[in-house]
């Protein structure tokens, strides 16, 4: 009888550290769908920036990009169309949405996988700050450094 009690109590607990909360199931359920990026923009510093997202792509080849974001799975891709810049073509990425903590908003985390889901980023991975996010707009920002100086990035997205 103790050993199904604590079976039973260890399992629940278990289960309700795994479980995610509301406010990010929530989200979660608004990431859902395609999306454009239809901006990128640079804050906190002056001048011209030219970067290499997420260690892919030029910034210019993303504006544009489609992004799809699967909830039941936590899968996703982003396609960049093909040009002389561009390397076009599918990246596959696994996706969850990270809980506000003290220090940060609620966050968007991705890593690459290939098609069969598996991961080739080495557990390397990005997160970026949401900082809005409805049924058909959110806005993300990623926080980088540019010779010591901080640089903020800001995606904006549209809802297709």
């Amino acid at each position: 009888m103790k050993q199904s009690l604590l079976l039973i109590t260890v399992v629940g607990l278990l289960l309700s550290s795994c479980s995610v909360s509301k406010s990010a199931r929530g989200q979660r359920d608004l990431f859902s769908g395609t999306w454009s990026l239809d901006n990128i923009s640079y804050e906190n510093n002056s001048g011209n920036f030219k970067s290499v997202i997420f260690n892919d792509a030029e910034d210019i080849c993303f504006e544009g990009s489609e992004w799809f974001f699967r909830d039941n799975n936590s899968t996703g891709r982003y396609t960049i169309a093909q040009s002389t810049l561009c390397n076009g073509g599918d990246r596959f990425f696994r996706w969850s949405v990270v809980e506000p903590s003290q220090n940060y908003s609620s966050q968007l985390q991705f890593k690459f996988i290939d098609e069969n889901r598996k991961d080739i980023s080495g557990g390397y991975g990005y997160r970026l700050n949401i900082v809005s996010l409805t049924e058909q707009a959110m806005t993300l920002k990623s926080n980088v450094s540019v010779d010591g100086q901080p640089v903020t990035i800001v995606y904006e997205f549209s809802k297709k």
